[in-house]
C-alpha cells in the first residue's frame, strides 16, 4: 500500500503545485491594471500605500506560518537579506514607473528578463556555471529586447523602457542575494523591502513637498494591490514552488508576462506595438526554449561569493 500512495500523493502535489503557482502568476499579472487604474498618485505615493499593506499582511502569515517574527528570520539571514530587501525596492520602484510611461505589454516583457540577468549575475558573483543554451537563450534574448525598444526613440516611453529593464535587474539582485544567503526563503526578506520602501518612499513624498495622504481610489488599489497582487500572489507561490523544478516554475511564470497585456487589452483596450509583439514573442521564445532545455538539469552547487 506504501508503495502505492507514495506515487498518488507525489502526483497530487504535483497538481497543486502546478495550480498555486500559476494562480500567483495570474494574481502577479493584474499589476499593470491596477498601475492603470491609479488615477492621481505618484510612483512613491503607490509604493509607499502598497508596502504598508504588503508588510502587514507578510507579517502576520509569517508570525502565524511560523511562530516567530519576520524581523527574527531577516536577521538571522543576515546581510543578504538587506540585500535582497533594497534590490527589491528598486525593482519595485522601476516596476511602478515603466508601468506608467510605456505600455503595459512592452513592461511586462522586459520585467521577464530577471532570470537571465540573475543567471548572468549569478556566474559573476556566485561562481555559478551557465549552460550554453542559457548563454544562446541570453543572446536570443538581447536581440528581441533590441526590437521592443527600437520604437522608442525617445521620451518618456523610452525611459519606461529602461525602468523596466532596471525593475529586472533588481529582481535579479534579490534572486543572487537569496541564493548568498543559502535560503529559498523569500518572505522574510520581501517583508523587510516593504519596510524599507516604507521608510524610502514616505521620505521621498516629504522631500518633494507629496502628499502623504491619497485619494480613497488611489489608497484603495495600491493597498489592494499589496495586498492581493503581492502579498498573496506570494504565498501561493511559496506554496508552490516547493513541489516543482526550475524548469516547471520558470515556464509557469510566463503566465504573468502573457496575461498581464490581456488584462489591460480586455478593460482598457490599451494595445502594444508591433515591434512589441514582435520582439516580446522572440524574448518569450527565449525564455521557453532555456526552460525546456534545463528540464533534467540539477541546481548548481552555491559557492561563497
Amino acid at each position: 500500500m506504501t508503495s502505492i500512495d507514495q506515487p498518488a500523493s507525489h502526483g497530487e502535489s504535483h497538481r497543486y503545485g502546478v495550480l498555486f503557482v500559476f494562480a500567483a502568476g495570474v494574481l502577479w499579472s493584474t499589476v499593470g491594471l491596477g498601475i492603470r487604474l491609479i488615477e492621481e498618485a505618484s510612483v512613491w505615493q503607490i509604493l509607499l500605500y502598497r508596502s504598508v499593506s504588503m508588510s502587514v499582511f507578510l507579517y502576520v502569515v509569517i508570525r502565524v506560518r511560523s511562530g516567530e517574527s519576520p524581523f527574527a528570520q531577516a536577521r538571522r539571514i543576515g546581510g543578504p537579506a538587506v540585500v535582497a530587501g533594497l534590490s527589491l525596492v528598486a525593482a519595485y520602484s522601476g516596476g511602478i514607473f515603466a508601468i506608467q510611461n510605456t505600455s503595459v505589454a512592452n513592461a511586462m516583457l522586459l520585467f521577464a528578463t530577471a532570470p537571465f540577468m540573475a543567471a548572468v549575475l549569478g556566474w559573476l558573483v556566485l561562481r555559478e556555471p551557465v549552460r550554453p543554451a542559457t548563454w544562446i537563450a541570453i543572446a536570443v534574448a538581447i536581440g528581441g529586447i533590441g526590437i521592443m525598444v527600437a520604437d522608442k526613440s525617445g521620451g518618456v516611453v523610452l525611459a519606461g523602457s529602461l525602468a523596466a529593464l532596471g525593475s529586472a535587474f533588481g529582481f535579479a539582485v534579490f534572486t543572487v542575494a537569496l541564493r548568498w544567503g543559502r535560503t529559498g526563503e523569500m518572505l522574510p526578506a520581501v517583508f523587510l523591502s516593504g519596510i524599507f520602501a516604507i521608510i524610502i518612499t514616505s521620505s521621498i513624498c516629504l522631500i518633494l513637498g507629496q502628499s502623504l495622504v491619497l485619494t480613497w481610489n488611489d489608497g484603495g488599489v495600491a493597498m489592494g494591490m499589496g495586498l492581493f497582487q503581492v502579498g498573496a500572489g506570494l504565498i501561493l507561490y511559496t506554496l508552490g514552488s516547493r513541489s516543482l523544478p526550475a524548469a516547471e516554475l520558470a515556464l509557469l511564470s510566463l503566465a504573468e508576462v502573457l496575461l498581464g497585456p490581456v488584462w489591460v487589452w480586455l478593460f482598457l483596450g490599451e494595445t502594444a506595438s508591433v515591434n512589441t509583439l514582435i520582439g516580446g514573442a522572440v524574448l518569450l521564445l527565449a525564455i521557453a526554449g532555456n526552460a525546456i532545455s534545463g528540464k533534467r538539469r540539477k541546481p548548481p552547487p552555491i559557492t561563497s561569493p
